[in-house]
C-alpha cells in the first residue's frame, strides 16, 4: 500500500511540474478584463439603427411603434419616437435623461441608461473607471459563477449562484458580450436580454432585446438597418438645441 501511495504522490507531483493542474477559477473582475482587452480600441464609436418596438401588457402585445436611435459612445443615446422629425423622444447623456414632446423638453432627471455602458460604453473608459462604475451600479465583483443559457456557455458577473436576487450581468463566453442583465430595486426585478448578435464593423450588436418587469414581458425590440462608425453631429444630444 505504501508503494502504491508513493506512486500516486509521484504522479501528482509530475503533473503539477508539467503544468497539468486544475484550471484557475475566473472571477468577475477577470472576465471584465478579458472583455476590455478584446474590445478596447476596437468597438465601433457610434451606432445607428431603426427599431421595431413592441409593448406588452400581461404578456400580450398591445402596441407597436418605430424608434430611430443614435448612439455615440461612451454615454450618449438619442431615441426619436415615430420618426426623425416627430419632435418626440428621449436623450440620455452621461447620468441624465431628457424627455421631449413637440420639440420641447418636458422632463429632465438624473437617470443613467446603464445599458449603454454594458453594451459598448465600457470600452471607451480607462479600466479603473470601468471597475468603479460597476461598483456604482451595485455589482459585487467578488461574486461569480458559470452556467449555460440558451445552449451557450456564459459567465455570470455579480452573483455566486442561480436565483440570487442581486444585480448581475451574463456574458457570452465565446463572444465576450453581454447577453442578459438583472437589476433589483426594492421589490422590482428588471430583466433584459440581448440576443441574435450581428458583427458590425468588427464589433457586435444585439438585434433582438426583451425586457421584463417582475417576470412579465414589457417590451421587445428588433433592430434594422444597423450602421456603425457613422459621423454623427453631437449637437443632436444637446437638450438645449431640441427644435432648433
Amino acid at each position: 500500500m505504501k508503494h502504491i501511495a508513493s506512486i500516486i504522490t509521484s504522479i501528482i507531483t509530475l503533473l503539477s511540474v508539467w503544468g497539468f493542474t486544475s484550471p484557475k477559477q475566473l472571477t468577475s473582475a477577470e472576465v471584465i478584463k478579458k472583455m476590455y482587452n478584446r474590445y478596447h480600441s476596437k468597438w465601433h464609436s457610434s451606432l445607428t439603427f431603426t427599431q421595431t418596438t413592441g409593448r406588452y401588457r400581461n404578456d400580450t402585445l398591445v402596441k407597436t411603434d418605430t424608434w430611430y436611435e443614435r448612439i455615440v459612445y461612451p454615454d450618449m443615446l438619442r431615441i426619436d419616437f415615430g420618426g426623425d422629425n416627430s419632435g418626440n423622444g428621449v436623450i440620455y447623456r452621461g447620468d441624465s435623461s431628457y424627455v421631449f414632446r413637440n420639440n420641447k423638453v418636458v422632463r429632465a432627471a438624473k437617470d443613467e441608461n446603464e445599458l449603454i455602458f454594458f453594451l459598448g460604453g465600457m470600452y471607451f473608459r480607462p479600466i479603473d473607471q470601468v471597475f468603479n462604475h460597476f461598483g456604482q451600479l451595485h455589482f459585487d465583483l467578488d461574486k461569480f459563477y458559470e452556467t449555460t443559457w440558451k445552449g451557450k456557455d456564459v459567465y455570470v458577473l455579480g452573483a455566486s449562484k442561480p436565483n440570487e436576487n442581486v444585480n448581475q450581468l451574463w456574458v457570452d463566453k465565446d463572444k465576450l458580450v453581454a447577453v442578459r442583465y438583472f437589476k433589483y430595486d426594492g421589490s422590482t426585478k428588471t430583466e433584459a436580454t440581448f440576443e441574435e448578435h450581428k458583427l458590425v464593423e468588427g464589433a457586435w450588436s444585439e438585434t433582438l432585446c426583451k425586457f421584463y418587469i417582475n417576470d412579465k414581458l414589457l417590451q421587445t425590440e428588433v433592430y434594422h438597418d444597423i450602421k456603425a462608425n457613422q459621423q454623427i453631429d453631437k449637437s443632436v444630444f444637446d437638450p438645449a438645441l431640441i427644435g432648433k
